[in-house]
């Protein structure tokens, strides 16, 4: 499933639980921005998915047509066709991985803190190893019982390894982490995808100069 795609299920998904929402609350949901929400939404409108309705003079209720539901099931089904695939991929090669640590006797640590990381920390204890920590973007609070480490205390921790747990597309994900000082060398995707050298190398001398 594309991006568009997802996004387009996202907002058909918000405006059926709440037919009130705000294209401000569309926006903080699906992570963009707020034109580029206004884009997507006339443009399910254009396609007959959705209908506003003017209930003051300053207010529009977004609702759903008879053909918006029905794309929604098209779209939630593709998308669980979609997550199905990925994850037994995903699952596939993380075990590959995980294997050769636990052979290799490697400390592993784990960013992120959703579904994702739970399927890593699962693989892990399949080998019998153990997170040796878990980061995510702000520290705080516990995840399976480990406390959450913010990322800019990786240089504390002994890691071989760290999995960057996301289903979502990583390499932004992984290109903030190098910006955070994360050798390139020690991150592991989920999802596998390759970041052009010369961008590499931009974010090293960037972190290097912030560590100086």
């Amino acid at each position: 499933m594309d991006i568009e795609a997802h996004r387009d299920l996202k907002l058909l998904e918000a405006v059926e639980a709440d037919s009130r929402v705000t294209q401000r609350g569309l926006s903080t949901q699906l992570g963009i921005a707020l034109g580029l929400t206004n884009v997507y939404l006339k443009r399910l409108v254009r396609k007959g998915y959705i209908k506003c309705v003017n209930v003051q003079s300053n207010r529009i209720t977004y609702l759903l047509t008879p053909h918006g539901i029905a794309e929604k099931l098209r779209l939630t089904y593709e998308f669980m066709d979609y997550s199905l695939h990925l994850y037994g991929e995903v699952r596939q090669h993380l075990r590959a991985v995980i294997r050769e640590c636990a052979a290799a006797d490697r400390r592993v640590a784990i960013f992120g803190r959703g579904e994702a990381a739970e399927l890593s920390y699962l693989a892990l204890k399949e080998f019998g190893l153990e997170p040796l920590a878990i980061f995510d973007v702000e520290g705080g609070g516990e995840f399976l019982g480990m406390p959450v480490l913010p990322i800019s205390r990786h240089g504390e921790v002994a890691y071989d390894l760290m999995i960057v747990a996301t289903l979502e597309s990583s390499g932004q994900q992984a290109m903030s982490l190098i910006r955070d000082g994360v050798p390139k060398e020690k991150l592991f995707p989920l999802r596998q995808e390759t970041i052009p050298p010369r961008k590499v190398a931009e974010l090293v001398r960037t972190a290097d100069g912030r560590q100086e």
